[in-house]
Order: structure tokens, then C-alpha cells, then sequence
């Protein structure tokens, strides 16, 4: 499908080795992988450490992470070993666009484990699966898988620092935290789950490298089987640049009706100061051909205001807006146009405001000097978060969707309260394993 624009937008885990067609048909009907020594489950592909990602094979571990084979015997040929490691490692699949439900069983026979489980780049599934002695657990997690082709024609411009995302890569990656013991892996297509697009800038992102994160990466860790999360944001776009680089043309080709369309705009739009620019002028019109667009595909589009920056005014310790009349353009639209809105925006002001002037610091990326490999100075950014800040934005979000009764609100977890943003969680409570990735250069946008 090509958009008609206004005048006013820019354009801008057993080795079988499958040929290329036998993958392809293979990766419709699933992957089975059973990880470790010992038996063979029936039906399933055997996995030892040796088994590195390699293009002929098209699944392995992957970025030069290792693990080691444990075997404790038994019946269970499922259960009989496993592989494992305390330092995170990648296990890759290649697979067409689409939609994955992704089933892993952890646990050791004779031994305790405890995972952090994560999806292509940095995508929270589980902050702690942990199983006692001969113990196992199963779960299931549906996850998006994205290409940049576009059906219609064409492909979504990237930006240089895309180029090695884990997101584009055209693989699904599980890159596993803990102390893991990992038994076995499935992957199926999930055709008929819900999928919830995002359109975004870097508050809404996938970030590949810490300590950097965004409310868009922790939001999947609030769903069950079912709902998938497909995230198109990008550092530093507004809602032209979105359109120009051909990413709501790409969201709107895999869309389908009951599908969701989260909207988050204004950091950077702001910038913009043509003479159609404006609050009220070009992104009120852009946000309402998203939601028409949207609408046409008998999508849902959820209208989310920008996320407030840390900007207090220390004498009265009030957060100040430094985002104009953006939020309150945002508000307006979604009242016209009869569609949910999640005011982030007044939710992340009051979440700033209980943290404190100084507490707050920590929900962003405020670090001394040396805290990150090749790092000589401090970082002191007030727009992005780090994982903490981005995973209390993303129970905003899920209080949002709440809120406005929206329909995959059945699909929300049950392990998690009710989220008030004027009591935060403490970070104290808080536990996060970093990936192996950093980097010190701040994402485009402020």
C-alpha cells in the first residue's frame, strides 16, 4: 500500500543441515531442539555446544557466546540433559517475518536455576524463571520476528545504527541470563494471536546495548501467549520521518483487523520548525493520518502521549513540561478522532515527581565515569532511561491499556499489582542482568 501524503510530510536446539528450500519449508511447521547429551527426544533436533549458528544450518549459538553439556540420565528423554551456563548466551533460529510462539523448558534434575529470559534486541520475556532441585518448568512466549521487506513493494529505510540490530536481522534470538539450564526449545508459527504495533521514537525503542532501554522493549513481559509485541519504533523520528523511512507503509502491509497501533510522538517532532510545523499544524495532521491509515486496515490505533523529560525545578521539586503544546495536541486528537489514549505524559510527570529530584536520576542513564566499558566521562541523560525507568514506564502503559478497556487486557499477565505511578517500585527491588552489549554514545533524539 502507498500512502497519499499531505504536501506538507517529508518523503523521506541433532545437527541436520537443511538446503535452502527444505529450511524454508521447515520453518512453517516449527523447530524442535533438545539441548544437551543423552537421549533424543522423539521428534526433536539435538543440541550440543558444538553447535554454533551457521547460515547452512540456520539456528546455533550465536555471537561467540558458549555453553557447557550436563547429562543426568533418566527416563525422560527430554529431561536427561541440558546445556548451561552462568554468563548469558545467544541461541539463534532463522526464520521468515512473522509471528513465533516460543516454548522453553528449563530446570535440572539435580540442581537449582534461575533465567532471565530475553528476545532479539533486549525484548524482556521473563525476569526470573528459577526452578528447585529436579524441578522443571515450561513456557511459552509469542514473539514478533520482522523483515524489512514490504509486501507492497519497497523496504523501511534504516539508519546506519540498524544495521546490526538483532530486530533486523531476519533471525529470532533468545539470548538467556542466569544461571541457565536449558532442556529443550520450540518454535511454531502463531498465526491468529494479536499483534500490537509500536511507532515511536527512542522512549518507545528496542535498545540493542545497555544501559540504555525503552518502555517498548519491557512492554512483552506483561503478556501472555497470544499477543504479540512488534515494535517499528526508532531513535530520534518524529512522525514524518516514520512515514518518509516507509515504517507505517511497512507496519500497515502486515496488519491485520483487531490488530493495535500504539502511536508515541513529540520528543523530536518539537524540533521541527517549518512553516507548517507545529503542535497544532503538522503533527496533528500526521497523527491523524495514523490513525485513519490504521483504521483502514481495521486496526485499533491507541493514541500514547510523550513521555515526560526529567526537567524539575529543584525549589519546588515539580517536574516542568519541556514538551510544549505536544502532549496536550496528542490529547486532542485522540478526543476528535474517538480513539484510546494513554496519557503517558502525566503519568511519567507523576512518577518523576514521587521518585524525587535526586531518586529520579536512577530511572535514567545517569552513570559516574568508568561505570561502562570506554567511558572516561559521566553520563547524565534526562530523556532516556535505563532499564529500571523503562520497565516502570511500561507498567504505565500497562495501566493505560487497562484503563481503556481495551480488548487484549485478557491477555495481560496475573503475577503483577496494579501499578500506581505516584508509588513507584523501589530499585532496591529491582533486578535486571545486563546483556553483554554497551555503549556509551547516546541514541539519537533528546
Amino acid at each position: 500500500m502507498k500512502l497519499k501524503l499531505p504536501v506538507f510530510l517529508p518523503v523521506c536446539l541433532l545437527g541436520i543441515a537443511f538446503q535452502a528450500s527444505t529450511f524454508a519449508q521447515s520453518a512453517k511447521t516449527g523447530f524442535k531442539f533438545d539441548f544437551g547429551p543423552g537421549k533424543t527426544a522423539t521428534g526433536y533436533t539435538k543440541i550440543l555446544p558444538s553447535n554454533t549458528y551457521a547460515k547452512e544450518t540456520g539456528y546455533g549459538f550465536d555471537f561467540g557466546t558458549t555453553v557447557s553439556a550436563v547429562e543426568r540420565g533418566g527416563k525422560d528423554a527430554g529431561k536427561d540433559g541440558f546445556v548451561a551456563s552462568d554468563k548469558p548466551f545467544y541461541f539463534s533460529v532463522a526464520v521468515p517475518e512473522g509471528n513465533y510462539n516460543v516454548t522453553v523448558t528449563l530446570g535440572d534434575a539435580k540442581g537449582k536455576s534461575a533465567t532471565m529470559l530475553k528476545a532479539e534486541s533486549r525484548r524482556l520475556l521473563a525476569e526470573n524463571i528459577s526452578t528447585e532441585s529436579g524441578k522443571f518448568v515450561t513456557r511459552t512466549f509469542t514473539i514478533n520476528v520482522k523483515s524489512r521487506q514490504i509486501s507492497t513493494g519497497g523496504t523501511v529505510y534504516l539508519k546506519p545504527r540498524e544495521l546490526n540490530k538483532l530486530d533486523w536481522d531476519e533471525k529470532l534470538t533468545l539470548e538467556f541470563d542466569g544461571t541457565t539450564c536449558l532442556n529443550a526449545l520450540e518454535i511454531t508459527p502463531a498465526k491468529d494471536v494479536v499483534t500490537v504495533f509500536l511507532a515511536g521514537n527512542s522512549t518507545v525503542v528496542n535498545q540493542d546495548d545497555e544501559p540504555w532501554a525503552a518502555w517498548g522493549q519491557m512492554i512483552p513481559r506483561f503478556f501472555k501467549p497470544g499477543v504479540a509485541i512488534a515494535n517499528h519504533a526508532e531513535s530520534g523520528l518524529t512522525l514524518g520521518s516514520f512515514l518518509g523511512s516507509h515504517r507505517l507503509e511497512k507496519v500497515l502491509s502486515v496488519m491485520k483487523p483487531g490488530d493495535y497501533l500504539f502511536i508515541e510522538f513529540g520528543h523530536n517532532d518539537q524540533k521541527e520548525k517549518g512553516v507548517n510545523d507545529g503542535a497544532f499544524k503538522s503533527y496533528t495532521e500526521r497523527l491523524k493520518l495514523f490513525v485513519s491509515e490504521a483504521k483502514k486496515k481495521g486496526g485499533i490505533p491507541v493514541i500514547v502521549t510523550s513521555t515526560a523529560r526529567r526537567n524539575f525545578d529543584e525549589a519546588t521539586g515539580k517536574n516542568v513540561n519541556s514538551l510544549g503544546d505536544y502532549p496536550e495536541a496528542a490529547r486532542k486528537v485522540a478526543q476528535e478522532e474517538q480513539v484510546a489514549l494513554i496519557d503517558l505524559n502525566a503519568m511519567t510527570t507523576t512518577l518523576y515527581e514521587a521518585m524525587g529530584v535526586e531518586e529520579s536520576k536512577k530511572a535514567f542513564v545517569h552513570y559516574p565515569a568508568n561505570s561502562y566499558p570506554n567511558q572516561p566521562q559521566p553520563l547524565a541523560d534526562n530523556t532516556h532511561f535505563n532499564p529500571y525507568g523503562a520497565y516502570e514506564i511500561a507498567k504505565c502503559i500497562v495501566e493505560g491499556i487497562k484503563a481503556n478497556r481495551l480488548a487484549i487486557s485478557k491477555f495481560l499477565i496475573n503475577d503483577t499489582p496494579a501499578f500506581n505511578p505516584a508509588k513507584p517500585d523501589a530499585l532496591t527491588a529491582w533486578h535486571w542482568i545486563e546483556s553483554p552489549r554497551s555503549a556509551v554514545t547516546k541514541p539519537d533524539g533528546n
